[in-house]
Order: structure tokens, then C-alpha cells, then sequence
């Protein structure tokens, strides 16, 4: 396998589109880096210049410490696994996954075995004989894959290879993909906007908006002190809660004023926060760290109103209006709430993230 390096990358479209900027990231041997953001944000556009498929507007790119900027896709020694399979539908399974190999010009006997033996890891050996049309979903995901491991490659890259499949069948192939990637022990770079993915399947996690890098990190330095607002809203199923509130002090108490409750900071944030007494700052808490009450306490309870209620099995999901900000909280199954009820909650301070309005840049936290 291989190192991949992005130095400085950047790609822009036409018309001046710039649709990747300053893009700098180091994928190591072995390791399984997941490019994650919205839709438009430049992480399949970063994966396809990896690949060649697009070209480079400014930067570098290194496999295997090889400079590729000019080398051609077929001779970079990756192998890459679409959205849309892209399966020849006249082919049979054998004949898709062992095509790479035969226009390379392999003996025959090493194509048999190659083929074979991907077909037996990915255990779709009784499909070999049959031809698209006649697959599911998810066979077809395993045959495109499989066509990527026949070639055994440096570097395997997927893009939002998941994107087609129902939520049942997501969850998992995302648990055979983990699988295979620790058999194989490959260098992959996965593309997707689905922050699950990320979180279950990633080594590193690199977050986009814009065409920006906006973190790298392992799944939990990222969950647990997001660089900024983007990063904290969007890693988080479901999101975490913001709340625009004003520091203030009163009998010699600091609390952050949400307009409608005030919540005081009693833990070793409140020396933190003086500097920032009269300035307004945004409150951010997850939904697992709202602490349900079984009545309020002014300075320590958040009062809500319920507007939805999404019982889940192991939990309830419950969407809460304080009379200025939407929050959303994680109870346990054996409460029955209904839309209008009152609930009080207590944020935990210990994992409370404040932010700069401006820049939404986080400015103290003390989450994990």
C-alpha cells in the first residue's frame, strides 16, 4: 500500500469557479481517511484529482512519495469504486471484475485467481456467472468493489459509494467496507456526505465547506472539540444545539442570558467568560447533554415547550422550543411526552462549547 499527499491542491472550474482551495492533507499507509461535507463542498472533486480524473489547477499530489500531477489515471495505480457501480451490463460478474486485468495484459490463470479470490472475500462467488440486471443493490456494490480488489491496488478510493442503497443495506455494507479495509489492509480515501459514514468508518475524518478543509481529526477529536460552528452542527446525529446568549453578570454570578432562560456558569468556564461580560456569544450543547428535570430551577433549568416527539425504540428524540431557539434533546424511551408539555432541562457545563458569533470560530470549550 501507500501514503497519498495533497500539498496546496486546488482546483478551479471555467468561468473562475473555484471549486477546491489550498487543499493539504496526508493520508498514511494503511489508513482509512473519510472527506466529508455538504453537497458542493469539493470532496469528490478532491478524490477525482487523486484519481486524475480532474485536472490540477495549482499543487501537488504524491502516491507512494510519486509526484502524479501529470501521470495519467490508468498508471497511477489506484482503483476506485463509483457512485453508480458503473458495471458493464452486458458483462457477467466474473467478466466485470476481471476486465481491468485482462486489457493489462495478466495470464489468464492469474486473472482465475485474482478473481476468485476477491469473489470469495466479498462471498459472491454464486453471482460470478450472472450479469448486472439480475443483482440487487447491494451485489452490485460488492462486484464493483470486488473490481477494485482484483487490481490490488496502492490506494482503493470510493466515492459516496453507499449513496444508492436503502438505510438497511447502508449500515451494512458500511460494516463489510470497515471489514474489508482491516483484511486488506489498504490505504483508503472515502468520499461522503453522510457524517455517519464518517464517524463509524473513519481513521481520520477531514471535514469540507466550500472547497475548505475545515478540520482533520479522528472521529472524537472532532465530536468533541469542533474547531468551529460548522464542524460542531455538522458532525452529530442529531446536531448539536446553538443558542445566541448574552454574558452577564449579576450578584456576582456569571450566566448566559438565551433572552427567555438564564443559565449560570458555575463550572471552570466562568472565569473564562468574564472577558466576554455584555458581549453575546453562542452556547453550544449537544442533545445527550441536555439533562432532563423533573421540575425547573431558575439559574440551572432551560424551560421548553415539546413541538415534536420521535420515539426511536432505545430513545425519544424530543424537539423543544424555548420561546426563542430551537433545541433538540436525547431522553430515555420511558418518558411519555406529548407536543405542548413542559420540559426542563439542565445543560451539562462540562460540555458546553461557546462561540464566536462572528467568526463562529469555538472560543472555550471544555467538551470530552
Amino acid at each position: 500500500m501507500a501514503t497519498v499527499e495533497m500539498k496546496g491542491v486546488g482546483k478551479v472550474y471555467d468561468g473562475g469557479v473555484r471549486a477546491v482551495e489550498n487543499v493539504n492533507i496526508t493520508v498514511n499507509d494503511r489508513e482509512f481517511v473519510v472527506l466529508v461535507g455538504p453537497s458542493g463542498c469539493g470532496k469528490t472533486t478532491t478524490l477525482r484529482m487523486v484519481a486524475g480524473l480532474e485536472d490540477i489547477t495549482e499543487g501537488e499530489i504524491y502516491i507512494d512519495g510519486k509526484l502524479v500531477n501529470g501521470v495519467a489515471p490508468k498508471d497511477r495505480d489506484i482503483a476506485m469504486v463509483f457512485q453508480n457501480y458503473a458495471l458493464y451490463p452486458h458483462m457477467t460478474v466474473y467478466d466485470n471484475m476481471a476486465f481491468g486485468l485482462k486489457i493489462r495484459k495478466y495470464p489468464k490463470t492469474e486473472i482465475q485467481a485474482r478473481v476468485r479470490e476477491a469473489a470469495q472475500i466479498l462471498d459472491i462467488e454464486e453471482l460470478l456467472n450472472r450479469k448486472p440486471k439480475a443483482l440487487s443493490g447491494g451485489q452490485r456494490q460488492r462486484v464493483a468493489v470486488g473490481r477494485a480488489i482484483v487490481r490490488k491496488p496502492k490506494v482503493f478510493l470510493f466515492d459516496e459509494p453507499l449513496s444508492n442503497l436503502d438505510a438497511k443495506l447502508r449500515v451494512q455494507m458500511r460494516t463489510e467496507i470497515s471489514a474489508l479495509h482491516n483484511r486488506l489492509q489498504a490505504t483508503m480515501i472515502y468520499v461522503t456526505h453522510d457524517q455517519v459514514e464518517a464517524m463509524t468508518m473513519a481513521d481520520k475524518i477531514v471535514v469540507m465547506k466550500s472547497g475548505v478543509i475545515q478540520q482533520i481529526g479522528s472521529p472524537l477529536e472532532l465530536y468533541n472539540h469542533p474547531v468551529n460552528r460548522f464542524v460542531a452542527g455538522f458532525i452529530g446525529s442529531p446536531p448539536m444545539n446553538f443558542m445566541n446568549v448574552t454574558i452577564k453578570e449579576a450578584s456576582g454570578r456569571i450566566v448566559a442570558d438565551e433572552g427567555v432562560n438564564q443559565i449560570e456558569i458555575r463550572n471552570g468556564n466562568r472565569e473564562k467568560l468574564r472577558p466576554y461580560i455584555g458581549k453575546e456569544l453562542i452556547f453550544g450543547i449537544r442533545p445527550e447533554d441536555l439533562v432532563l428535570q423533573e421540575k425547573g430551577s431558575p439559574g440551572k433549568s432551560i424551560k421548553t415547550a415539546v413541538t415534536i416527539v420521535e420515539p426511536l425504540g432505545a430513545e425519544i428524540h424530543l424537539y423543544l422550543d424555548t420561546g426563542r431557539h430551537p433545541l433538540i434533546a436525547r431522553v430515555p424511551p420511558r418518558y411519555d411526552f406529548r407536543v405542548g408539555d413542559e420540559a426542563f432541562f439542565q445543560a451539562d457545563l462540562e460540555k458546553v462549547i461557546f462561540f464566536d458569533p462572528d467568526t463562529e470560530n469555538a472560543l472555550i470549550a471544555t467538551m470530552g
